[in-house]
């Protein structure tokens, strides 16, 4: 409780200890309160504030309010970055005075949001992994631990894209090590243990490693049913797509997986994926109409 802020509307009312308390309790209560920080009844504080013309509530910490407007920025642009609406994404976080944030979490939910933005925004390797060894290097507290494996899932991808295999491989490993034993706690832990595991999918598909891509990506769909979430479904649902064009499944099954892919990109209102997955159906069905003219 900020008593200091109901003294110091006090002394600017003009009241003694002794002009407020009167009617409403004793002076020695008022005193304690001022001086030792014993909290009067409720009853009496009410009264006391009244007469002060002070809310109530100005007297308690404004818990989460602080960075209410932060955190709400934070989450529009984690939802970009799972529609893959990048750019918009890159603009909500140049909204955010960083170097104001005290919050060791958000500090770190911003590092990761950072990293994985210039990801896709082509940024140099150096500027990107700054990013996530900030995160790295940080101390282990409570509630890092998934910011930890979103820096090494994001490493693993920019060293991918670097062409360096070998590094790649290395940090989506330390990532496999411990993401199946994650127990989500929240909601947004939830959407962040589906962000790596899709990425883990994608990189496995893209070294011809298209079973261990598949377990990744049906255990993606699981955790999206089991908690009633449908973030990623439809990113899961596509790479499903690409992964059995590529071992070359019937044209049955990768039309089915295309419309499942479409109804879940509905859903999240996913527009880019929609525009991939029409683009896929239409070069399935396309392939299928050369081949009956071979015929």
């Amino acid at each position: 409780m900020n008593i200091e802020k109901f003294i110091e509307v006090r002394k600017a009312m003009g009241f003694s200890q002794v002009e407020l308390a009167e009617g409403i309790c004793t002076q020695a209560t008022l005193s304690r309160f001022e001086n030792n920080g014993r909290v009067p009844n409720l009853k009496i504080l009410i009264k006391l504030c009244n007469r002060l013309g002070l809310p109530l509530g100005d007297l308690f910490p404004k818990v989460g309010v602080r960075y209410t407007e932060t955190i709400e920025t934070m989450n529009q642009a984690e939802f970009f970055l799972v529609t893959s609406e990048y750019q918009q994404a890159a603009a909500l976080l140049n909204t955010i005075a960083v170097d104001t944030i005290e919050d060791s979490i958000l500090s770190l939910r911003y590092l990761y949001l950072q990293g994985f933005i210039m990801i896709f925004q082509n940024y140099s390797i150096t500027d990107i992994l700054f990013n996530f060894d900030k995160i790295l290097l940080e101390d282990d507290a409570s509630g890092s631990e998934i910011f930890r494996l979103l820096a090494y899932t994001g490493t693993g991808m920019v060293y991918f894209r670097e062409n360096d295999q070998e590094k790649a491989e290395f940090y989506f490993n330390k990532v496999l090590e411990k993401i199946y034993l994650y127990k989500e706690t929240e909601l947004e832990d939830t959407w962040r243990v589906l962000n790596i595991l899709f990425h883990c999918s994608v990189f496995y598909s893209e070294i011809h490693e298209i079973e261990a891509s598949n377990t990744l990506l049906q255990y993606a769909l699981s955790i999206c049913s089991d908690n009633h979430v449908t973030f990623y479904l439809a990113r899961a649902a596509s790479q499903l797509v690409k992964n059995a064009i590529s071992q070359n499944e019937p044209q049955e099954l990768i039309l089915e997986l295309i419309y499942d892919a479409r109804a879940y990109a509905k859903i999240n209102k996913n527009i880019v994926l929609l525009s991939e997955l029409a683009a896929l159906e239409q070069s399935i069905l396309a392939n299928d109409h050369e081949l009956e003219e071979k015929r």
